[in-house]
């Protein structure tokens, strides 16, 4: 077979192979996008708590929504200049009519709308009880804690209800009433409104300047699933397009949901645009380098191969990959890219690729271990996206080592030019020459690293997650101003209940709800919400079902009501089939309200876990922590206030230990791997000690700007050393080669080049998480070409005794 023709056949082979593995990711490959893979592993009940609570619980679940008039906006102006007058006030009162109306026909529609499990704004529809919780209402309303249906008090009742048929009011009492005359369905939605409420126009809510209607709706998708919170924001704003009573009426949607939505459009929006502008900046790249457009196709033959491999391992190890995973960990494994340019850069005139090839195998072999064993790392992280991302680069890292070797070569034509005589690389080793060598450069550069951590004031690590939030500060400002108009839980605190059984968590509740009102009337809390609220415990449910009259009873009790009424004898019979019903009735339990709207907000505040339960306590607007934490002693240990935001910060503190911990670990292996390819302590040494220093640096210099570091530093520090390992070892490889060491040169300046370019544009990005990368990212690349062409030339001179070839 001719070289053409075997070349052609690799080339086939290589397209199937990629193919088949392409059919196979499609096939089976499923992205996720819930952020809980990347949070932290939780050590105790607690912790794991606060994880579900964070990302699961009520307050992550909910939006809230505002209406409002973009007429009313753009002439806010006009009719303060025009006064206030008749004219004013009916316009005003449109525009009032208008967002009420939205707002009543959109919550209409959205608790029809399975995505949501819960849509409130201020409006009590006596159709939201099913008929089927209807008799059980005198055994949720607290009615009868204080009252007995005896014939003065449903009188009182009937009186006012007479009053109510002459109200506004009266279409939509009047059904209810042969039923309900003591509005108990009424009193038994009220108490299920948040603790809290807005003021009332119109009957729905609205804020305190009365020019947005407000509403609250809580998704059935958790906030950390992106996907399905972008499904719900669909069918809000398709709703919203439906229900909306004006063409001005505008719609404004903020919360935990709306920001992981806005998160991923716009990671996905920097996404886009950093792939454009890296690959543009790698074609003409490559094309100033090296002058071919074969090498630019080649060059991405290795970059291809690491992305197909890569992704082959974890669908057959994890099956479900996060999408961050999949965009971050292509970008890492994009520093594959030096492979195929150390072996374009390193081509002679008329020697064969593959010749080329296996003359840099054995140092670029220790390149690919070393960054494959940073990234080991990660695998005893405790966190699965971590771990999955290891498992990424280290298979595609290595895929990408193994095809510049084997399959590169093959496919490569001879070298037709010698890159180590670009007039570039040739001016450079003459000015790294000409440099002076300095014995204290690498110390003095240390001591200076080391001060600046130590007395640069201000924390070295970010605990605090929500620094790194790309929503914009307007946006969260909105959002603090609508928690606090709508009286939603404070997201900070928690307490916690722990009981054997629901029955006596319930109990607990109930018995610390008077500790708890006492809070409220003093303005240490705003409110609070429990599952007791919803469901009283069986013991009060029976307690309330005793109170209720036999049939005799409420017989007499009710003619003797009626008497003085307009209302004729007969009417209330439905009533009173209802409290025999309620006489018979079991209690209500967890597992009997199922399929009911109970059920979620029973599910949510009252928690089994292993055979145990905990009902969560949620707070509005919390001003005194320490008597809330007193009112949780005083139930013996049973209650326990948590601090979500130092916990959560203790969490992320203990994982970060961790994590440090297997890096250092890596990199002791790191050291043992270099220096047994080396065969020398010294020569190990001189290779691992710019990239030591760069790291150094780098945290230095990020520290002295004020910032604090986080896990993405981390890892991109990791990448960062990896490429310093790759500069030490070629420029110790070139030492003592003057015509090698410039063609390592010209290798070096392009790939420190391109992995520049690649990250500087990350480094633009308005995301803190891709930021952080960016700038750590080419801080190290720059500090870690310069020290390695400085320290090693120097070395070198110093050590010169020490002449033990690189393995080649």
């Amino acid at each position: 077979m001719t070289p053409r023709g075997r070349t052609a056949l690799i080339a086939i082979l290589w397209a199937g192979l990629i193919g088949l593995c392409g059919a196979y990711i499609h096939a089976t490959l499923r992205v996720s996008g819930d952020l809980r893979l990347f949070m932290p592993s939780p050590r105790t009940r607690a912790e794991r708590l606060i994880l579900e609570e964070v990302s699961e619980g009520p307050a992550s679940r909910l939006l809230m929504v505002a209406l409002s008039d973009a007429d009313a906006e753009i002439g806010t102006g006009a009719r303060r200049g025009a006064g206030t007058g008749p004219a004013l006030g009916a316009q005003q009162g449109v525009e009032t009519e208008q967002l009420a109306e939205t707002s009543r026909r959109l919550a209409s529609a959205l608790r029809a709308d399975p995505a949501f499990a819960l849509v409130t704004n201020g409006e009590n529809p006596l159709s939201a009880i099913p008929a089927s919780l209807l008799p059980y209402r005198y055994l949720l309303s607290p009615t009868l804690d204080g009252e007995r249906l005896d014939a003065g008090y449903l009188h009182r009742q009937l009186i006012e209800r007479e009053r109510d048929l002459s109200s506004p009011a009266a279409s939509l009492l009047e059904p209810w009433l042969p039923r309900d005359p003591t509005l108990e369905t009424l009193k038994v939605l009220e108490s299920w409104q948040p603790p809290h409420e807005p003021q009332l126009i119109d009957g729905v809510w609205f804020n305190a300047r009365g020019t947005e209607a407000l509403m609250v709706v809580e998704t059935a998708a958790a906030a950390f699933d992106p996907q399905a919170q972008h499904i719900a924001m669909q069918k809000l704003r398709s709703h919203f397009a439906a229900a909306r009573a004006a063409p001005s009426v505008q719609l404004n949607v903020t919360g935990p949901g709306a920001f992981s939505v806005l998160m991923q459009s716009r990671s996905e929006s920097d996404a886009r645009l950093a792939g454009v502008l890296d690959t543009a900046g790698m074609v003409l790249l490559m094309l100033l380098a090296y002058r071919r457009l074969l090498y630019v196709v080649l060059g991405a033959l290795p970059l291809a191969t690491a992305g197909i491999v890569a992704l082959v391992t974890v669908t057959a190890l994890f099956g479900t990959v996060h999408g961050i995973t999949v965009a971050f960990g292509f970008t890492l494994i994009g520093v594959a890219i030096d492979y195929p340019i150390f072996v374009f850069s390193h081509q002679l005139p008329g020697v064969p690729a593959v010749r080329t090839a296996r003359s840099i195998w054995s140092t670029l072999a220790i390149a690919v271990a070393g960054l494959c064993i940073a990234y080991l790392a990660f695998l005893l992280s405790g966190v699965i996206g971590l771990v999955q991302l290891a498992c990424f680069n280290v298979a595609g890292l290595a895929a990408a080592g193994l095809s510049t070797r084997y399959l590169l070569p093959q496919l490569l034509p001879a070298g037709t030019r010698d890159h180590g005589e670009s007039p570039l690389p040739a001016r450079l080793a003459s000015l790294a020459e000409r440099l002076p060598r300095v014995r204290w450069l690498a110390p003095a550069l240390a001591l200076a690293g080391v001060a600046a951590l130590a007395l640069v004031p201000g924390p070295l690590w970010e605990n605090d997650l929500s620094r790194l939030t790309p929503v914009p500060p307007p946006l969260l400002r909105q959002y603090a101003t609508l928690q606090q108009e709508l009286g939603q839980p404070d997201v900070r605190y928690l307490m916690t209940i722990d009981g054997v059984t629901a029955q006596q968590v319930l109990m607990r509740e109930e018995r610390l709800a008077d500790g708890l009102g006492r809070l409220v009337a003093s303005h240490a809390i705003a409110g609070f919400q429990d599952a007791a609220r919803y469901l009283p415990s069986a013991s009060t449910q029976m307690r309330r079902r005793a109170a209720l009259p036999d049939a005799a009873e409420l017989h007499a009790a009710l003619d003797e009501a009626l008497r003085g009424t307009a209302f004729r004898p007969g009417l209330f019979d439905p009533f009173r089939a209802d409290v025999a019903r309620a006489r018979q009735l079991p209690p209500l339990t967890p597992r009997s309200v199922a399929g009911t709207p109970l059920e979620l907000s029973v599910g949510s505040l009252l928690l089994e876990r292993g055979g145990s339960w905990t009902g969560l306590v949620t707070f509005t607007d919390v001003q005194d922590p320490a008597a809330v934490g007193r009112v949780a002693a005083s139930s013996g240990g049973t209650a326990r206030l948590l601090d979500l935001k130092q916990a959560s910060e203790g969490l992320v503190a203990h994982q970060r230990v961790r994590i440090l911990w297997s890096v250092a670990a890596a990199a002791v292996l790191l050291a043992l791997v270099v220096y047994v390819a080396l065969r020398s302590a010294r020569r190990a040494l001189r290779v691992l000690a710019p990239m030591a220093l760069t790291t150094l640096l780098t945290l230095a210099a990020l520290h002295a700007a004020g910032v604090s570091l986080n896990l993405f530093h981390l890892i991109a520090l990791v990448l960062a050393a990896g490429l310093g390992l790759d500069y030490g070892l070629f420029f110790e490889r070139s030492a003592h080669d003057p015509d090698g060491r410039r063609r390592t040169l010209h290798a070096l300046l392009v790939c420190a080049t391109a992995a520049c370019i690649v990250f500087a544009v990350l480094a633009s990005s308005a995301l803190p998480v891709l930021r952080s990368i960016g700038v750590t990212v080419v801080l190290g690349v720059i500090g870690n070409f310069w020290l390695a062409l400085v320290m090693i030339r120097s070395q070198r001179t110093l050590a010169c005794s020490d002449t033990t070839p690189l393995p080649h």
